[in-house]
């Protein structure tokens, strides 16, 4: 029902107090436009339809309505319906852009100033999303951004601030080879450069040497009192050789290379990246005077810095005749 002015002793029909009632409760009858339309002073108390398929404007001027008067504005076409303010100040805290369905409270505050309350879902966030399984995520600042549903397994991971899905490791250590080739004629392998970046080295060796021998390895130059190693060999019952000093001793004092003949060697280096603790285990098969045997240790390198180089060395002034090495990381 359209505002009107009532006199004393005025009697209202059944369908006045209805339309009073639909307008109270925000509603109340109304006719669709299907083209823009321009406000007059009819319009307050009561309901602006529009319903049109493309893009049309419902505008304000000024000297139309009083303070404390309103209109409920809605948009049921599939085109966009703008309230534009036309002599008249209109402003919001959404949208003056209605998409179909949506709709809002013109209250006017003077006869030539209107807020606009829109009580559509872009009055607080548009929603993006267009498939079971969508995540939303803002783009920029607050702008509501669509990230599609990924793949069965996929997990969420960030690249340059933007998630996005990607096939999940599944928990697996990536290897790469850091480092190959052939030990240098002489006592020391000189491995450096290492970024730091590796929770694990591997270092895989077959090596000849000069004369019985033994080889020990040390980390960063490091030759302080860092180093602590066991040994533990299948010949000389089963000998086991503790060391603690300047480097470990990857082997017993029995020799591990030996002259013409072919040894080899794993040794795996542990939580290299961290600072403070690393430890490392070996395991491998040397061929010495004494014969045959197999030979596993451990030991630590207690030093607050990243390994970043690795130095295997042949003891006693010897050196190697042939072998191959390579460093893996992980």
């Amino acid at each position: 029902m359209a505002k009107q002015t009532f006199t004393v002793g005025q009697v209202l029909t059944a369908a006045q107090l209805t339309s009073l009632q639909q307008t109270a409760m925000g509603g109340g009858s109304t006719t669709a436009k299907t083209t823009s339309y321009v406000l007059v002073a009819a319009d307050a108390g009561t309901t602006v339809a529009m319903n049109a398929a493309g893009s049309t404007t419902i505008t304000v001027n000024t000297s139309l309505f009083s303070a404390g008067d309103s209109v409920f504005i809605q948009n049921w076409g599939a085109g966009t319906c703008t309230v534009t303010a036309g002599t008249a100040t209109v402003t919001t805290h959404g949208s003056l852009a209605l998409g179909q369905w949506e709709g809002g409270t013109l209250y006017f505050t003077s006869s030539s100033a209107a807020i606009f309350f829109d009580i559509s879902q872009s009055a607080g966030m548009t929603n993006p999303m267009t498939t079971t399984g969508d995540t939303i995520y803002s783009s920029s600042g607050s702008t509501p951004a669509r990230l599609g549903i990924g793949s069965t397994g996929q997990v969420l991971t960030v690249a340059g601030g933007i998630p996005s899905w990607a096939t999940a490791s599944g928990g697996s250590l990536t290897l790469s080879t850091i480092a190959s080739g052939s030990l240098p004629a002489s006592s020391t392998l000189s491995l450096t450069g290492l970024t730091g970046d590796y929770y694990m080295l591997q270092i895989d060796q077959m090596t000849y040497a000069t004369a019985d021998s033994n080889m020990i390895m040390q980390f960063n130059t490091n030759t302080g009192s860092n180093y602590a190693s066991i040994s533990v060999s299948t010949t000389n019952a089963d000998q086991a050789i503790y060391t603690a000093g300047s480097s470990f001793v990857i082997g017993s004092t029995t020799s591990i290379s030996r002259t013409g003949t072919e040894n080899g060697w794993i040794v795996e280096i542990k939580n290299s990246k961290n600072n403070g603790f690393h430890t490392a285990t070996w395991m491998g098969r040397n061929q010495s005077a004494s014969g045959n045997r197999a030979i596993m240790g451990q030991g630590y390198f207690m030093n607050a810095t990243a390994i970043t180089s690795i130095q295997v060395k042949i003891s006693d002034g010897y050196s190697w005749t042939g072998g191959t090495y390579k460093l893996i990381g992980g």
